[in-house]
């Protein structure tokens, strides 16, 4: 069963940290979310007035960040004395659990920067783990290359093509994550398969895309809740298209989310609040 379109929730222009310029799709309202999908940030510049504040230290707990840099370079630091470069095609897949403060900084003052930020929401069993990171540098994420010229970087889970399986560098995570990076030329055609238990969407950030059976135009810069089945379906538009391919087990748990802080009641919300103000959260 072809998944089609369910929702579209678009990006809108906003901005974090000291003020880095960025399109907010998912989490951009209260509800804007996709179970266990929380946030979903696209940033893209040359101008480094736009970027070069960058993130500075700021707590999270209950959840887990995802950065996927396509341009730049990043340097994250941490209260537990973790430091790692986030470079062009890398990804940093960080677990906050019971609680990080962490920065963000450029490590340019000109060209482009460019990526996404993800945020994906922790089962109530899980949140108070440790914090833990995964820095994955360009050369250990595979990249496929399809039959129809177009190209696969698995970041999480597992790409199928014509009997061979290639595992991205992700895997062993409670909601089993799915993360492509597609490229596809002119007119090509893709199809995958999604667990139909995962909740699912998609992403273009460049060139323009119809998704489905009856294949539907999409918009760019919008976040694209698929509905029910267990298969994708995408065709490029005339100048070719890159999407970002997500999906994800869902939890069915409340969530309640003050900020940085996700949690499952807001008495835990007031928990976490205090624990930072108090410095608990230097124990890992």
């Amino acid at each position: 069963m072809i998944r089609n379109i369910q929702t579209v929730i678009p990006g809108v222009a906003t901005s974090d940290g000291a003020g880095v310029k960025l399109r907010r799709s998912l989490g951009g309202q209260q509800r804007a979310r996709l179970d266990p999908f929380l946030m979903l940030d696209e940033f893209s510049s040359n101008d480094p007035n736009d970027y070069v504040a960058g993130f500075p230290a700021h707590p999270h707990r209950g959840f887990e960040t995802v950065t996927y840099m396509l341009e730049g370079h990043m340097l994250h630091e941490d209260h537990l004395g973790n430091q790692g470069h986030l470079k062009s095609g890398g990804v940093q897949w960080m677990t906050a659990g019971r609680g990080i403060i962490h920065s963000e900084m450029p490590q340019q003052v000109s060209g482009a920067m460019r990526g996404f930020q993800l945020w994906i929401n922790l089962p109530a069993k899980e949140k108070m783990k440790p914090a833990g990171y995964q820095d994955i540098q360009v050369e250990d994420i595979p990249k496929v290359s399809l039959s129809n010229d177009g190209s696969v970087k698995v970041i999480a889970g597992t790409f199928e093509e014509d009997g061979k399986t290639v595992q991205g560098p992700i895997q062993d995570i409670t909601t089993a994550p799915l993360f492509l990076d597609v490229h596809l030329p002119a007119d090509a055609q893709f199809e995958h398969s999604i667990l139909k238990e995962q909740n699912a969407f998609l992403y273009v950030y460049e060139g323009d895309i119809e998704v489905g059976d009856p294949m539907r135009p999409a918009p760019k810069q919008a976040a694209i809740i698929l509905g029910d089945g267990d298969r994708l379906k995408v065709k490029a538009g005339a100048m070719g298209v890159q999407l970002i391919i997500l999906a994800a087990l869902p939890f069915h748990e409340p969530i309640v989310q003050h900020g940085p802080f996700v949690m499952n009641t807001r008495a835990e919300i007031e928990q976490a609040i205090d624990d930072y103000q108090n410095n608990r959260f230097v124990v890992s």
